[in-house]
This record gives structure tokens, sequence and C-alpha cells, in this order.
């Protein structure tokens, strides 16, 4: 009998110390694992294409000749000569599809053209005129700056704080007056230690981008680029025929925002030209209305009145439209490639291709111009 108790006690204990070392099923065990992963679940799911952040660009400027100068005297007697002064302030804006800015660059082609007291020009009329950007440390604002920060640096803190802003946005920056040249300085703390210039013009020429913009998708970067010449100014004196001539200056400035894919081909090109003129009187005043908005060739559409002497019929307007549609889809390369030939002195770059001989007669070599440094300036 006490044999048979011993058993029994050994065969109990037995099964306790297994049920014992049996480990608990996991909380997170699932109550069903597939054998095996199914054939067709691929190894790994390929990422989607990040999509292009720019869908429309925009070129916007705006143009003052208010600070030409009369020839004369000063408060003290001295003489002054006469100096024609065009500002012409150009931003190509790259906005994303919820209208935020993506890509921003502003610039301004500060232009003078200084005469002599017979109202001649001493300006050399045979160099290109550097923009403000293109000055870079030449412009010399450092020496007069609070903050010890050249035009072109203020100008990148304030390209860098429109970024993910829309115009809206931009337009109600809160500014204060530091001075009677300086209206408009911001006045918010992200700017206030590296911007105190005045900025009014700036945002007018981004709002003016936003309001013409243009479709770009598929853009990746866009470009600004500006080129200014002062060659067609006159001195005052006689034509040809003994009469008498006035001084003129003019100064043409070239610009283009224009919007690039991955591969640098063109997905939209904007391309417009400033031409300033400043007429003088015999006396050496200022003989036209120094308050007054200039107008870029495209702006002024028919009354440019290109049409009544174009051989093809078309308005500037027209002809820049065609050029700008062409230059879709091509490389700067390609572009630059254009085979052209020359009509006459003053048009010695007059598209030769099949495509344009029809709609573009004007000559382009300006245009290519500021097309390519857009591209290289494009960001």
């Amino acid at each position: 009998m006490k044999r048979l108790l011993a058993l029994l006690l050994v065969l109990v204990l037995s099964i306790s110390l297994l049920a014992g070392c049996t480990p608990a099923a996991p909380a997170e065990t699932p109550a069903e694992t597939p054998a095996e992963t199914p054939a067709e679940t691929p190894a790994e799911t390929p990422a989607e294409p990040a999509a292009s952040k720019i869908a429309k660009v925009g070129l916007g400027q705006n143009i003052s000749i208010a600070k030409s100068k009369d020839k004369g005297v000063d408060a003290n007697g001295n003489e002054v000569l006469a100096t024609a002064q065009a500002d012409v302030t150009i931003a190509a804006v790259g906005f994303d599809a919820d209208g935020k800015v993506a890509s921003v660059t502003i610039d301004v082609a500060q232009t003078k053209v200084a005469f002599d007291a017979d109202m001649k020009v001493t300006s050399d009329k045979e160099s290109e005129v550097k923009s403000k950007k293109d000055l870079g440390a030449e412009y010399g604002m450092i020496k007069a700056s609070s903050i010890g920060k050249e035009w072109y640096e203020q100008m990148g803190a304030f390209e860098d704080w429109m970024i993910g802003k829309t115009v809206d946005e931009i337009k109600a920056l809160k500014v204060k007056e530091r001075d009677e040249s300086h209206k408009n300085v911001p006045d918010v703390p992200e700017l206030t230690s590296s911007v105190t210039i005045t900025v009014e013009s700036y945002i007018a020429a981004v709002e003016e981008a936003w309001n013409n913009s243009v479709d770009a998708t598929g853009a990746e970067t866009v470009g600004l680029g500006v080129e200014t010449h002062i060659n067609k100014s006159r001195d005052a004196g006689t034509d040809a025929n003994g009469n008498a001539v006035t001084a003129q200056a003019q100064i043409d400035t070239y610009m283009a925002a224009t919007a690039f894919d991955k591969d640098g081909k063109v997905v939209a090109a904007i391309i417009d030209s400033a031409q300033v003129k400043v007429p003088y009187d015999a006396e050496g005043k200022v003989a036209t209305d120094k308050t007054v908005e200039g107008k870029t060739k495209v702006e002024l559409g028919p009354d440019y009145g290109m049409a009544k002497a174009s051989g093809i019929g078309k308005e500037w307007f027209e002809q820049i439209e065609a050029l700008q549609a062409w230059m879709v889809g091509k490389t700067i390369d390609e572009i630059n490639g254009m085979k052209v030939v020359e009509r006459d002195a003053s048009h010695p770059s007059v598209p030769d291709v099949a495509e344009l001989t029809s709609s573009v007669t004007i000559t382009v070599e300006g245009y290519l111009a500021v097309v390519t440094e857009a591209f290289e300036m494009a960001r």
C-alpha cells in the first residue's frame, strides 16, 4: 500500500513539473500565423517620386525715374549736372500649388546716365550696366549700413523670409518709417537685424509676379536674368539736317523669369523689356513727368507700336510670346544654338529657324542672354 502511494505521489509531481515548464503564449502572437509570405507580395514598395515644389512662375517689375536730376545749381549756388536715373525693380518668383513662395529672386537695375554742361553723355555708352546683385560688395551700401550689411545680403535675408508665405502674408509685413527715403522698413523680429532697406517696391514686384504667373508644373527651379544697356542715349546737338536735337537718356533693361525642370529644360519662360526714356529740354530740365511709373514693352501691348513697322504685322509682345513658346522643352545649349541671321545693323540676331521665321523678326541676342543668366542663377 505504501509503495502504491509513493508511485502516485511521484506521478503527480512529474505532471506538475511538466506543466510549470510550458511557456505561456505571448499576448501579441496572432491566433493564426501564415506558413509563408505570399509570393505576390513585393519585398519593397518603391517610394513615390517627390512632387515638384513649383506649380507657377511669375515675373514682376516696377519702373521709376523719380531720382533723375535737372541741370542747374544747388542751394549753395554750385553747379549741378543733369543725371537721368532709372530704377527698375524685378522679381522672378516660383509659387507652389497653394500659392506660397517656393523660390524668389529680386534685383534692381539702378542705372544712371550722366551729362556734362553741354548736355553730352559722359557715361560709358558701350558697357553693360550692372544690377545691384551683380555689383555685390561694389554697390557700397555697407559704409552707410547701421547693421553692416550690403544690399545683396539684406535682399538675401528678405528673400529667405518670403519662402513659404503667400503674397497676402508678405503684403501684411509690419513696417516702419526710418526716414524720408526709407518709409517701409521691416519691423518684425526676424528681419530687424538683417534688413534696413525700404521694401515697398520689392513687395510690389512680387505681387505683380503672382498676378501675372503662368503654369510651370514640373519645374524644380526658377531663375532671374537681367541685362541693361544705355548705348541708345543721345547728346544734345543737331541732326543731319541741321535741326536742333535735345538730349535724351535711353535705358534698355532686358529681364527674364524662367522655370526649369530636373533635366535643365525650360518649363516656362517670361521675357520682358523696360525701354526707359528720360528726355531733356533745351535748358537741361527733365521733360517728362517723373512721378509716373514706366511701362514695359509687354505692358504697353499694342501701344508699343511695332506692328506698323513689322514685316509680319505682329507686335513686340506677340513676337516675344512666340519666342517663349519655342523655348519650352529645350535646354540652354539648345536655345543658344538657335540659328540666326543679320537683318540689318540694328537686328544682328534674328531667328532663322522654320518654327519662328513667320512669328519673330526682332533681334533676340539680349533675350537669349537673360534666359541663360536665369538658368545660371536658378534656385
